[in-house]
């Protein structure tokens, strides 16, 4: 993991740098800040030392003036130090550089997290993107198990992406006290899994899920305040027709959704690798927007009658529809959506990502295989389409 470089840079200044546990962001900064005084929460001695005396950080900060950059690792375990650091920010402004790592954002809502409000810029790292792994990314590995990079170094990533869920489950949910009812949240856990890539429908997880409704909507807000899952909402810019109103739910990672999807033989294989590919492609453009550090937002389109397109980038930099086929070859149905929605938005640029080994263009629409729209996929570049 350490040898493959990472699309994502630091902005000026303080910031928070976000992402689930094992995306790589204690090695990301190891590698841009290795003289950068550290402090681990997740050292169970430091975490407890840092609880008791927030004030503590005052006093280490003072012992080493010479060390201008400062890294909180999961600063969510102690959300005390952000008065601390809020307090050293303003009273040595530019002096010393605050960089705080978190891979939850439920204790720092609760905490007040807005005290750092235009001091600290929020950032995210993301899994990997195929571009970074370059000619060693593999397309049917990364949907088997997933770019997350602790799991791609990982001897044995199947065995760690199955100890994966489980660990959070362990770790911030239960040791946290985030749910009274694990077996609950387990059951909401498997029955989500069958969302992946469709509009979400909150009424049916939780009927599968034996629990409330009420219960299902704190579950769903707990995955994505540990930013193990994300909503992608209906893009309804001056709409001529009915939209669909359900935003789509994925797993950041394709590798954990199919970790917490439960398979069997009643299941087609088309019903777990169509929606692990979108998957794969949302959690890209997630990425290469957050990178870009563009205006853009990630959205889909889907109208009563049934057209669909499966993700829309639109922002001052782009406007593009993107459908998702998992599929070897291409039918002339396949572009109805794509073609539907450029009909309303005649600005908008179409694309087809599909399975096959070929770049075509069928009818004015550019079909690009998977693999290599992926591996063409970086920051500050348009869209390979």
């Amino acid at each position: 993991m350490a040898t493959i470089g990472r699309f994502f840079r630091a902005p000026s200044g303080n910031f928070f740098l976000f992402g689930p546990r094992g995306t790589g962001k204690s090695t990301w900064l190891e590698q841009v800040f290795p003289d950068a005084l550290r402090i681990d929460l997740l050292a169970p001695e430091m975490l407890r030392a840092y609880v008791a005396r927030p004030e503590r950080l005052r006093e280490v900060l003072a012992a080493q003036p010479m060390r201008k950059v400062v890294v909180i690792d999961e600063v969510q375990r102690a959300p005390a130090l952000l008065d601390v650091v809020h307090a050293e920010i303003e009273a040595r402004r530019g002096k010393r550089r605050f960089v705080l790592t978190g891979s939850s954002a439920r204790k720092l809502k609760r905490a007040g997290v807005n005290l750092l409000a235009g001091r600290a810029v929020r950032t995210s790292l993301h899994p990997f993107m195929a571009a970074e792994i370059g000619a060693a990314f593999d397309l049917d590995r990364a949907l088997a198990t997933g770019l997350v990079p602790l799991v791609w170094d990982a001897e044995n990533p199947t065995r760690t992406l199955q100890g994966y869920l489980s660990l959070y489950v362990r770790e911030e949910v239960q040791a946290e006290g985030l749910v009274r009812d694990v077996g609950g949240f387990a059951r909401f856990v498997e029955a989500i899994s069958f969302s992946q890539a469709s509009p979400l429908n909150l009424a049916n997880v939780a009927r599968e899920s034996e629990v409330s409704r009420k219960t299902c909507e704190g579950y769903l807000t707990i995955l994505e305040d540990l930013l193990l899952a994300f909503q992608v909402p209906v893009f309804s810019r001056r709409a001529k027709r009915q939209l669909q109103v359900h935003p789509k739910f994925f797993w950041f990672d394709t590798g954990v959704y199919l970790a917490a999807r439960p398979a069997g033989p009643l299941d087609r294989p088309e019903e777990i690798a169509g929606p692990a590919l979108e998957g794969l492609v949302a959690q890209h453009l997630r990425a290469w927007i957050d990178y870009s550090a563009n205006d853009c937002g990630l959205y889909y389109w889907r109208t009563k009658s049934g057209s669909e397109v499966d993700l829309v980038v639109y922002g001052r930099d782009a406007f593009c529809a993107i459908e998702v086929k998992n599929a070897r070859r291409i039918q002339p149905r396949d572009l109805r959506g794509v073609r539907a929605f450029c009909q309303d938005y005649p600005s908008a640029r179409p694309g087809l990502v599909y399975r096959g080994s070929e770049r075509l263009v069928m009818d004015g629409v550019p079909c690009v295989p998977a693999a290599e729209f992926l591996a063409e996929l970086r920051p500050g570049r348009p869209l390979p389409l």
